[in-house]
C-alpha cells in the first residue's frame, strides 16, 4: 500500500513516547534473560536440558510473529491497525509475568514461559511495524535506535532490581517452598505492571496515523482470514528482497550465540566465582545476583551506546557500525570464562552492551530500507524468523554437544557464543544495504539499489 502523503515529522519527545511501550516489553525480556535459567535450576532442571526448556520463545515466535504481522497489515479497526495487538499481547504478557515465579514444578514453569513468550510475540512485530508506519524514512534510524536505547534501559533495570531490593534490606536467600527467591517474585510483579502501563502510554500519546479513504478501501478489499494471512506470509517469503535474504546468515550466527550466552552465563559465574553447580546453594544465589549486576551494567552501556550510535550510523551506515559492535561483543564473551573476580567481569560487559545496543537497532535500520511499505508488518514478522530459527536450532542441537564437545562446562558455551558473534560480524560485511526503501513490492523485486 503506497502512502500518498508525507508523514508528519515527529519531535524527539514524541519518538521517545511512542517507544515507551518498548520499555515495558523489554523489561519482560530482561526478566527472562536474567531469571529463567535460574528458575529452571531451582525446580530441578539438568544443565544439558536448559536449551530445550527455552524453546518456548523460538517456537512461539516462529508461529506467531509472521502471522500476527500479516494480520496487522490487513487490520483496520477503530483502535488502528497495530494497537489491538499491542493491547492483547500486553495483557497476556502481564499474566505470564504474574504467574511465572509461582511455578510449583518444572513443567509449569516451561508452560508459563510459552504463555509469556506468546504475549511478547503478539506485541513485538506490530510494534516495530507501528514505528516504521509512523515515522518518515529519514527518522527510521532515530526511531529504531531509540527502541534499542529503551531496550538497554529496561533490561538494565530488570537485571538490577533484585540487587536494589537487597541493598534496601531484603534477603537474597529468602525463598519459597520451591526454592524461588522472594525478590524474584517482586521483580516479576513490577514487570507485569510495566508491561501494561507503558504500552497504554505510548498508544494514547502517539496514536497511529489515520488511514486515508484509499488505504481503507484497499484494506477492505483484502480478505481478513487465517488462510489469507498465511498466503500473505508465504508470498512475502517468496518475494523477499535481496538485502533481507543476505541478513539471514548474520542473524543465524548472532542469535545462536546470544541464546548460548543468556542460558549459560549464570551457570558459568556459579563455577568461576563461587565454585558451585548446586542451584540450591547460597553460592548459586550469589551468582544469580552477580549476573543481574553485570547484566545491568551491560544494559546501561547499551542504553547510552544506542544514542551515541544514532549520528555514527547516519555517518558511516548501519552495516559498519553493526560489524564493529559485534566484534566487541564476541571478544568480550571469549574473555568471560577466564575471569575469576567479580570486579573484572564488568570490563567485558562494555563490549557485550555495545553489541546488544546494535543488535536491537541496526539490523532493523538495514531492513527498513529494503521492504515495501505495504508489507511492513509481515516482513517485520518474517524478519523475526531470522531470530527464532537460530534459537530453535540452538535449543535442539546444543544438548547433543554439551557433555561431549563442550565438556559439560558452561564457560565453553559462553566462549562458543563469542566465536559465533565474531562470525556474525564478518557476515554483516556481505549485506547490501538498499539506498532507499522500495515504493512497492514490484520495485523491490526489480532489483535493490545497494550502497
Amino acid at each position: 500500500m503506497n502512502i500518498p502523503y508525507t508523514k508528519p515529522r515527529l519531535t524527539l519527545r514524541q519518538i521517545l513516547e511512542m517507544n515507551l511501550g518498548f520499555f515495558g516489553l523489554q523489561f519482560s525480556f530482561g526478566l527472562q534473560q536474567s531469571n529463567v535459567s535460574a528458575i529452571y535450576s531451582y525446580l530441578g532442571a539438568d544443565e544439558a536440558s536448559m536449551p530445550l526448556l527455552w524453546l518456548a520463545g523460538p517456537i512461539t515466535g516462529l508461529l506467531v510473529q509472521p502471522l500476527i504481522g500479516a494480520m496487522s497489515d490487513r487490520t483496520h479497526s477503530r483502535l488502528g491497525r497495530r494497537t489491538p495487538y499491542f493491547l492483547i499481547g500486553a495483557i497476556i504478557c502481564s499474566l505470564g509475568l504474574l504467574l511465572m515465579p509461582y511455578s510449583p514444578t518444572l513443567w509449569a514453569a516451561a508452560a508459563l514461559l510459552w504463555m509469556l513468550d506468546a504475549g511478547n510475540n503478539v506485541t513485538m512485530e506490530p510494534y516495530r511495524a507501528y514505528v516504521s508506519d509512523r515515522l518518515d524514512s529519514r527518522q527510521h534510524s532515530l526511531g529504531f535506535l531509540t527502541q534499542s536505547a529503551f531496550t538497554g534501559l529496561a533490561q538494565m533495570l530488570s537485571y538490577l532490581t533484585p540487587s536494589i531490593m537487597v541493598y534496601f534490606g531484603m534477603s537474597q536467600y529468602a525463598v519459597d517452598g520451591n526454592h524461588i527467591p522472594v525478590i524474584t517474585r517482586i521483580t516479576f510483579l513490577i514487570g507485569a505492571v510495566l508491561s501494561l502501563t507503558t504500552i497504554a502510554w505510548s498508544i494514547l500519546r502517539v496514536p497511529e496515523l489515520p488511514l486515508t479513504t484509499e488505504q481503507r478501501a484497499e484494506l477492505e478489499a483484502k480478505p481478513m482470514s487465517l488462510r489469507a494471512s498465511l498466503r500473505e506470509v508465504w508470498d512475502a517469503i517468496v518475494e523477499m528482497p535481496r538485502a533481507m535474504r543476505q541478513l539471514a546468515l548474520m542473524k543465524l550466527l548472532q542469535w545462536y550465540g546470544m541464546a548460548c550466552y543468556w542460558q549459560f552465563l549464570t551457570l558459568m559465574i556459579g563455577r568461576t566465582l563461587f565454585h558451585t553447580a548446586n542451584p540450591n546453594s547460597d553460592g548459586f544465589r550469589d551468582a544469580v545476583l552477580v549476573n543481574g549486576q553485570i547484566g545491568g551494567f551491560s544494559n546501561t552501556v547499551a542504553f547510552l551506546g544506542a544514542f551515541a550510535m544514532i549520528p555514527l550510523t547516519r555517518r558511516v551506515g548501519p552495516k559498519i557500525v553493526h560489524c564493529v559492535c559485534l566484534c566487541a561483543a564476541g571478544a568480550a564473551m571469549l574473555a568471560l570464562p577466564a575471569i575469576t573476580t567479580k570486579a573484572m567481569l564488568f570490563l567485558p560487559m562494555i563490549g557485550v552492551g555495545l553489541g546488544w545496543a546494535s543488535i536491537m537497532g541496526n539490523p532493523y535500520v538495514m531492513l527498513a530500507g529494503s521492504i515495501p511499505p505495504e508489507r511492513t508488518g509481515v516482513y517485520m514478522g518474517i524478519f523475526n524468523m531470522f531470530i527464532v530459527i537460530p534459537m530453535l536450532i540452538q535449543g535442539v542441537t546444543l544438548p547433543f554437544i554439551y557433555h561431549g564437545w563442550l565438556k559439560g562446562d558452561p564457560g565453553h558455551v559462553v566462549a562458543l557464543a563469542g566465536v559465533l558473534l565474531l562470525g556474525a560480524a564478518v557476515a554483516t560485511l556481505f549485506v547490501g544495504v538498499p539506498a532507499k526503501a522500495p515504493a512497492s513490492s514490484a520495485g523491490a523485486l526489480a532489483g535493490d539499489e545497494v550502497s
